[in-house]
């Protein structure tokens, strides 16, 4: 009788110490993402038209100086290998806008470019995508930085 009651009561000790290490776990998850919530983050969108698609990543997401990463793809959602794209920037609240950006290509279907937004709030993002020397498409989302 004696054992099976060592047996339960170390049975309760290591399952004391499991449940303890997985709080001491589980806080550490959430102290980390709550000191890198107030970190640079990026912000994404996914803007689409009838022949193209975009995946748009801005780094870091807020005002002051960032890079906007571009990949474009097909409708199939397949590499789109474009001639060219450009950024427009546009302030939702003023209605003045960034001189057009360039983007310079990155890779088969991905393109950056770097500049610095002046204020946080609700922008216009609008793409111009040369598609061919004959065919090109324009997409516009809004976006919010911080």
């Amino acid at each position: 009788m004696k054992t099976l009651q060592r047996r339960h009561s170390l049975d309760r000790t290591r399952s004391r110490i499991a449940f303890g290490i997985l709080g001491i776990g589980l806080w550490c998850l959430v102290a980390e993402r709550a000191a890198s919530a107030g970190e640079d983050e990026n912000f994404f969108t996914h803007l689409h038209a009838d022949k193209a698609m975009a995946n748009v990543t801005i780094s870091p997401g807020h005002a002051g100086p960032v890079e906007i990463t571009i990949q474009l793809e097909t409708m199939e959602e397949r590499p789109l290998k474009a001639k060219a794209v450009s950024i427009t920037l546009t302030n939702a609240q003023t209605g003045v806008g960034l001189p057009t950006i360039q983007a310079a290509r990155a890779g088969e279907d991905r393109w950056r470019a770097r500049v610095s937004l002046p204020a946080s709030g609700r922008w216009t993002l609008g793409l111009g995508i040369a598609i061919s020397d004959t065919d090109s498409v324009s997409v516009e989302s809004p976006i919010e930085l911080r």
